[in-house]
Formats: structure tokens, C-alpha cells, sequence
């Protein structure tokens, strides 16, 4: 059995924990991160279009003014997916796989779940009321095409009151 558990900025420890919970002892737990490419993409772009693309060699240099600020932001992103997964594992207290990936998220975690007996995912939408907005972009996306059954959980306590009404019936 293999559990994906999607680690993700802010949400991660509820659902670190809901696999320590559901996933059986001899289970193969993998702690997944995945890093979005859209702001190095952005520096990059913004590099390219405010110096243009002509320079002459050696003006791209590490640190300085010539230097391309996406490569700084892939570089503390690696170091921050890096950071999250350990810490997820830590919390796990059992062993894990950790695996780290950049590129559209909601794609990269459904392609994780191929083969996988269960994603560990948290709502990523409003966590101030109960409903499908709980759920925003990415956490739909994954929830509507993971190969697999998905465990949603909370990532604190679920709020309190009634749940929206139903929506209008077809006819």
C-alpha cells in the first residue's frame, strides 16, 4: 500500500497527520512537495524582457545586477521544499519517501497519484466556511482527477454552523 500525503505550505501538518492516523504500519508513505514554477517564470521573463537577450559574455554574472533573479527564486524554493519535507518527516516519526517536484501543482500531485492507495490532501480554499469553496483551484483540481481515493481533511478545526444549503435541482 502506498500513501501520498501532499505536503503543502501552511496545510501540511494536518495532513502529516491524518496519515500518521489512516495509513496502515507497513504502508509506504510518500511526502510529497511540489514547487510552482509561475513566479521563477516571471523573474525570468522580467530578466529577459527589461535586459534583452543580446549580452555580451560575461555581463550574466552570479550575485550582480547581470544575474537572472528566476534562478535566485528556483534556488530558495528548492531550499524551501527541501526545509518542508524534512520537517514532514520529522513530524511523521516513521519512514517515508520524500519526494520533491516543480512544475504545475495540481498536475504534478495527480501524476503522484498514479499507483498510490491514498492522497492525504488539506482544503486550500476558505477555511472560514463549511462548503466547496473550502476547496480552491488547485485542491479541486487534484480532488476531481487524483487516480486514486482521496482522504480531504481540515487543516485546523472545521468551522462551526450549518452547512450551505443544497444547490437548486435540475429539472
Amino acid at each position: 500500500m502506498a500513501v501520498v500525503v501532499w505536503i503543502a505550505e501552511g496545510t501540511w501538518p494536518a495532513c502529516v497527520e491524518a496519515a500518521r492516523v489512516h495509513a496502515a504500519q507497513g504502508a509506504e508513505i510518500v511526502l510529497l512537495h511540489v514547487t510552482g514554477t509561475e513566479v521563477p517564470g516571471v523573474a525570468h521573463g522580467a530578466f529577459a524582457g527589461l535586459l534583452g537577450r543580446g549580452h555580451p559574455k560575461g555581463q550574466h554574472q552570479s550575485g550582480g545586477w547581470g544575474s537572472d533573479p528566476g534562478t535566485r527564486l528556483e534556488d530558495l524554493a528548492a531550499d524551501s521544499s527541501r526545509q518542508l519535507l524534512q520537517a514532514a518527516a520529522e513530524l511523521l516519526g516513521r519512514p517515508c519517501v520524500q519526494v520533491a517536484r516543480t512544475g504545475r501543482i495540481e498536475r504534478e500531485v495527480v501524476a503522484a497519484t498514479e499507483g498510490a492507495d491514498l492522497l492525504v490532501l488539506a482544503r486550500d480554499g476558505d477555511r472560514t466556511h463549511l462548503g466547496p469553496h473550502s476547496l480552491g483551484p488547485a485542491g479541486r483540481f487534484v480532488v476531481d482527477h487524483a487516480a486514486c481515493p482521496v482522504l480531504l481533511v481540515w487543516p485546523g478545526a472545521a468551522p462551526a454552523g450549518p452547512p450551505p444549503p443544497a444547490p437548486p435541482r435540475h429539472r
